[in-house]
């Protein structure tokens, strides 16, 4: 610890107590990777019947394969973690935070297809406190992974916990899901809402009401 004010946390610790996203190390380089699935796309592509030498078809390929790499999937590399510094709770502050209407961009695991909606975000501090802008930069990071709503939410929640060492963490996620929207039932309307709340949250009726009635 560099002073008693603030520490540097580091990424590697704090993914080590979040619950994991299934992951198989294969050793490819972001470079090779994009090589890859470039030229598996473009096998996909001209199994639909495309036509690849068509000016707006030929670069789509790579196009994908930078999208997925670099942007899409960048929650999947522990390099891309935010910097977390924890800040020593000087005015011992107890009441809770609450970042609210935090975007939320992902992509569906089990299709490929886009999640969006919002994230609240709340804790009560106990020792330490971060800057606002981590809890919204955390909440991008694990988005950016494909996943399931749940997971999400857990991991979102783990990742809190350890970092400002306290229970009374909440996450309250509301989204849409493009393969309940382009595919399948087709309902354009649904949403859906997963929670995860612990310690005061879960616990104290006053607290947990009062996050709730932030996020509805």
């Amino acid at each position: 610890m560099p002073n008693s004010k603030s520490c540097h946390l580091d990424p590697l610790k704090i993914l080590d107590h979040v619950r994991p996203t299934p992951l198989k190390d294969n050793g490819l380089t972001d470079e090779q990777k994009i090589e890859k699935i470039a030229g598996n796309f473009k096998e996909i592509m001209e199994t639909l019947g495309l036509d690849l030498t068509n000016d707006s078809l030929a670069d789509s390929p790579k196009r994908v394969a930078k999208m997925y790499v670099q942007e899409y999937f960048k929650g999947l590399k522990p390099e891309n973690f935010p910097r977390i510094t924890l800040i020593e709770n000087e005015m011992l502050y107890d009441q809770m935070v609450v970042v609210r209407d935090i975007k939320v961009l992902s992509c569906c695991e089990h299709h490929f297809v886009t999640i969006h909606g919002v994230a609240h975000v709340a804790y009560i501090p106990s020792h330490g406190v971060v800057g606002l802008s981590k809890i919204n930069r955390i909440t991008d990071y694990f988005s950016r992974r494909p996943q399931v709503q749940e997971r999400l939410t857990k991991q979102i929640a783990d990742c809190l916990a350890y970092i400002l060492k306290t229970e009374d963490v909440a996450v309250f996620i509301k989204a849409k899901h493009y393969c309940v929207i382009s595919r399948g039932v087709q309902d354009i309307n649904s949403e859906t809402i997963t929670s995860d709340l612990r310690g005061a949250f879960k616990n104290n009726a006053v607290t947990r009401a009062e996050f709730l009635q932030i996020c509805l």
